[in-house]
């Protein structure tokens, strides 16, 4: 049988991860001193909360998307452009959308939530897609949000009706000179039907291409896309899974879930009946039939608490110390990830939460580990959800390396141990909601954000390891999403709730 992995770190008296002394001890020479100075922007409308937020890595623009609108502003938060995106006259039973055809169903002025937003830096436009209309997208201008195209005549054009935010992510991959790729996964709310779970769709250079979000491969054996079986819904209904986020590394491209357990021929129709468990997905960038997806179980764990509930993510680097304390290299690439204790209680999480660090390579290695055994002939494929059955793993004399993608046997390819992360800090009580990161001088410097609106940081100089920042001395109760900074120790930290960014300078 095989033994959960466990990365191993020292605990001091205090209860600190070495690690995370190395992430955080006396680092920064530098002081800022004297008083932080805010930016703010409100939308014009309360009701209309900010949904994403974006900055440009070379002009420092900032994206919003939000309820109806997606804006553009400045470095210090003033606006250049509202571009307008709802509300409008819908119905989620309306597919497909008005938009393509009329609609017999009662329809009512409906907002449009803002589910993705990613800056396509190569041909310098932003996709905005929402939950109107079956989940349509936008191709929008970088520099004043014109629209270059909004696909919506072929079914593949809508991604999901789920008007709630935190269910999509989308991960751009494009190579030199050609034409991109998107990997979407999303939740689909029961309408597996209309919305496959997780697909790569076609990203043409020319916005006008008539293939824009076309799957890319799509045949009646074999296509570019994960549907959830009807099967599956129908033995737990409240079934879907929530794709908090995703990132590309190497030759793969990866998604971090949250989804329901679903015990082999155990029924379940009350949510509060659910156990979560939280997966890191795996997709060869080059695999259109998917061939090459595994899904492995991760979380981490501090004494006998376990903490299995994803809240979010960060793709970094760990500079020069880290690394060595995780015996990788500067240049490797590690994920921070914030976990809330058990799981029960996805959509109310505990406030009992833990950061934790994964390095992509230790990811990597468990699950090259987890191929060579299937194809071995172990076990089986542990994909309950997907396959509806236990299925075994085929022996075939393959070599697996480390870029391995998949054969038309032993997959796709589930697993049922965890990838264990190493455990830096936990928090009983205000839970982590959000994290960011980033290297300087050699040294990761981390923050976080808490559930009341607190921002938890490393020092410029020798303090505690976590110094909680106020981003608002009036305003208590803020959910702090998104983190972004500078990369000097006189950071600027932008961050957001409700309908209100601010950035602390």
């Amino acid at each position: 049988m095989e033994q959960r992995k466990i990365w191993p770190w020292i605990w001091d008296s205090d209860g600190w991860s070495v690690a995370w002394v190395l992430v955080f001890l006396a680092f920064i020479s530098r002081h800022v001193t004297g008083t932080p100075t805010y930016n703010t922007f409100h939308s014009e409308n309360r009701e209309w909360t900010f949904n994403h937020l974006t900055v440009h890595q070379a002009t420092g623009a900032v994206y919003v998307g939000a309820i109806n609108r997606v804006y553009k502003l400045s470095g210090n938060l003033t606006i250049l452009v509202a571009h307008k995106t709802g509300p409008e006259e819908d119905n989620k039973s309306c597919y497909p959308p008005l938009i393509v055809q009329p609609c017999t169903e009662i329809l009512t002025l409906t907002n449009n939530v803002n589910k993705l937003l990613i800056i396509d830096y190569s041909e310098n436009r932003l996709l905005a897609c929402g939950s109107l209309f079956q989940g349509v997208c936008k191709l929008l201008r970088l520099d004043d949000l014109f629209i270059l195209v909004e696909p919506s005549h072929k079914k593949e054009h809508y991604l999901s009706s789920v008007n709630k935010t935190g269910t999509m992510y989308g991960v751009i991959v494009r190579s030199e000179g050609e034409d991109g790729k998107l990997f979407i996964g999303t939740a689909v709310d029961g309408k597996q039907d209309y919305f496959p779970t997780l697909s790569s769709r076609k990203l043409p250079r020319d916005p006008e291409s008539s293939s824009m979000l076309d799957y890319e491969l799509h045949s009646d054996f074999v296509s570019s896309l994960i549907k959830i079986p009807s099967d599956t819904l129908a033995l737990v209904s409240h079934f879907d899974i929530f794709y908090i986020y995703g990132f590309a590394s190497g030759n793969f491209v990866y998604f971090l879930t949250v989804q329901p357990e679903t015990p082999e021929g155990v029924s379940i129709n009350s949510a509060s009946d659910l156990f979560y468990t939280s997966r890191i997905v795996r997709l060869c960038k080059d695999d259109p039939k998917f061939h090459s997806y595994v899904s492995l179980p991760f979380g981490c764990v501090k004494g006998d608490v376990e903490y299995r509930l994803l809240q979010a993510a960060y793709l970094s680097k760990p500079g020069e110390v880290l690394a060595r304390s995780l015996n990788i290299t500067a240049q490797d690439d590690i994920l921070f990830a914030i976990f809330s204790k058990g799981q029960k209680q996805y959509h109310h999480p505990p406030d009992d939460s833990a950061l934790c660090i994964f390095p992509i390579r230790a990811i990597n290695a468990q699950i090259k580990e987890r191929l060579q055994s299937c194809y071995q002939g172990e076990g089986n494929l542990e994909l309950n959800w997907l396959l509806g059955k236990d299925v075994q793993c085929t022996k075939a004399p393959v070599p697996i390396d480390d870029n391995f993608c998949g054969l038309d046997i032993n997959q796709p390819l589930g697993g049922s141990v965890p990838v264990e992360g190493v455990t830096l800090y936990t928090s009983t009580r205000d839970r982590m909601t959000s994290v960011t990161s980033y290297v300087y001088n050699g040294y990761s410097v981390v923050f976080v954000g808490t559930k009341s609106g607190k921002l938890k940081k490393n020092g410029c100089t020798v303090i505690k390891m976590f110094q909680p920042i106020t981003i608002d001395s009036v305003t208590k109760m803020w959910m702090v999403e998104y983190l972004f900074y500078n990369y000097t120790c006189a950071y600027a930290v932008v961050t957001f709730t409700g309908n209100t960014i601010v950035k602390r300078i």
